[in-house]
């Protein structure tokens, strides 16, 4: 457990305790206080403090939460009022714990061949010992941290993995994020994701596809949406106004109610890293939704973290190709079900979310939030990048969506020049529209990307094997010879 950074200060009545816990699961947390004793715990953080003077609990104690700059504040009713308490500025004082007073034996005889039934009873009332070891906060330095080892939302957070790495090690596969550039991360990735892919897994998904082809019928509650958007279109040949499609319920609502309203200064670059880091997030939610049919379960944050390299390697990006390959390696690599048919009605999914517009999205992320928060730890991954994301998509001026029937002409130029790049084993290149941040292209080029794809592709990192090794490249319906060789190095036959 940590122990955050405090500060006391007192009137002639009150004491007041200021605790900074950011990132801190506030929504469970205790206090504690009696006497000259005093302990507050909101997970990851643990305080006790032995006070120079004592409190008492009348009813006029008071707390309240910054959730800008994640600090409780507590003022707690002097027992004597107008008393002054000495030596507040002691903290490593006030952490000491104070000396143990017990009645036991300072030497015991164990191994007694009978318990009584009293002391059965004392063991089982035990309580947790609170008087572990603590040491004073110690702020790190702006000058220690790297300028290229940033993570969050837009990329706006450093540091906070400094002192929570031990606390929430579960959430994130990267190691010292605080320390490693993105380049980095990217190959640690990468080797991990070799290192995790099964082929005897991926086989076995691929010939006994009974619960694949469940999870692919499935119509998730966005499919039924868009065929109403469809069929209005058809109708009146307009666009009509896309967010009295998508509804909120009274949960939902009251979560958009507990966010804090804040304006976010993002410069070009960042800007572009919040829309790509959005799709990813998406396509790990869509395929998440999918696999559950809707019944969000234990494993549902797992899911989506796991398939996000945004949220667990705080990955950057610089073209919405890489997101798809990244995304198909990840699915081929750790859930359950890994197919590629999952991999490309998870992208269709996501591009008939950002085409119901700003709506559907934000009813996705509302969603995502609240199967962070009550999962722990995930919760921290809100506090990086959901809770953002929630306040921001409200006020996005621009739409990350294609009107259907709009830019046909351009989707189609663009497929076929990027389907120049596939035959001939090259690398796709970042689009015009996306150097230029013409955001409503997004959804065409999403929906022309898969078809340039298939698993042997996305394992080798979006470079075809064949290609590379002279042989025609299988851009779908790829299945796997039995003569594979063990790895991601097996023989990829067209599917006749």
């Amino acid at each position: 457990m940590l122990t955050p950074a405090f500060d006391l200060s007192q009137d002639s009545n009150f004491l007041t305790i200021a605790i900074r816990v950011p990132y801190a699961r506030v929504s469970e947390f205790d206090v504690y206080f009696e006497g000259v004793d005093f302990k507050f715990y909101a997970k990851p953080y643990f305080l006790r403090l032995t006070l120079p003077g004592r409190i008492v609990e009348n009813g006029s104690e008071q707390g309240s939460y910054d959730a800008d700059k994640g600090i409780f504040t507590i003022r707690l009713p002097k027992e004597t009022p107008g008393q002054h308490f000495e030596g507040l500025n002691m903290l490593t004082a006030l952490l000491a714990p104070r000396k143990s007073r017990t009645a036991k034996p300072l030497v015991e005889e164990i191994g007694a061949s009978e318990v009584s039934e009293e002391g059965v009873e004392d063991d089982d009332d035990e309580e947790f010992d609170w008087e572990v070891e603590q040491s004073p906060y110690e702020e790190v330095p702006e000058s220690a941290l790297n300028p290229e080892c940033r993570y969050g939302f837009g990329n706006l957070r450093s540091g906070v993995f400094q002192r929570l790495q031990d606390e929430l090690n579960d959430v994130i596969d990267i190691k010292d994020p605080d320390f490693t550039p993105a380049a980095e991360r990217r190959q640690k990735r990468l080797a991990a994701e070799l290192a995790k892919f099964d082929p005897d897994h991926y086989l076995a998904d691929f010939f006994e596809d009974e619960a694949i082809k469940q999870v692919l019928e499935y119509d998730p509650w966005w499919t039924d949406t868009y065929s109403k958007m469809m069929a209005s279109l058809e109708k009146s040949q307009e666009q009509e106004n896309l967010a009295a499609l998508v509804s909120f319920s009274e949960e939902e609502k009251y979560q958009l109610r507990k966010f804090v309203n804040k304006s976010y200064l993002l410069d070009k670059r960042a800007h572009r890293q919040v829309y790509y880091s959005l799709i990813d997030i998406l396509l790990a939610y869509c395929y998440e939704t999918r696999v559950t049919e809707g019944e969000k379960n234990v494993e549902s944050a797992w899911n989506i973290r796991k398939l996000s390299p945004t949220l667990c390697w705080f990955e950057t990006w610089t073209n919405v190709h890489e997101i798809l390959v990244s995304f198909g390696r990840r699915v081929l690599c750790y859930p359950l079900y890994r197919h590629f048919k999952l991999v490309t009605k998870t992208c269709r999914d996501t591009i008939k979310i950002l085409q119901l517009g700003k709506s559907a999205v934000l009813k996705c992320l509302l969603d995502i939030h609240k199967i962070f928060q009550e999962n722990d730890p995930a919760y921290i991954l809100n506090d990086l990048y959901i809770s953002d994301y929630c306040v921001w998509i409200q006020k996005a001026k621009k739409v990350l969506r294609d009107a259907p029937g709009r830019h046909t002409k351009t989707s189609k130029t663009k497929t076929e020049e990027l389907k120049k790049h596939a035959r001939k084993g090259a690398p796709v290149p970042s689009p015009p529209c996306w150097k230029g941040m013409a955001v409503p292209h997004t959804t065409a080029l999403l929906s022309c990307v898969p078809q340039l794809i298939g698993p042997d592709c996305i394992l080798d990192q979006g470079q075809p094997i064949g290609a590379a090794r002279g042989r025609k490249c299988c851009p779908r319906g790829a299945t796997v010879s039995s003569g594979q060789s063990k790895g991601l190095e097996g023989k990829i036959q067209e599917n006749q």
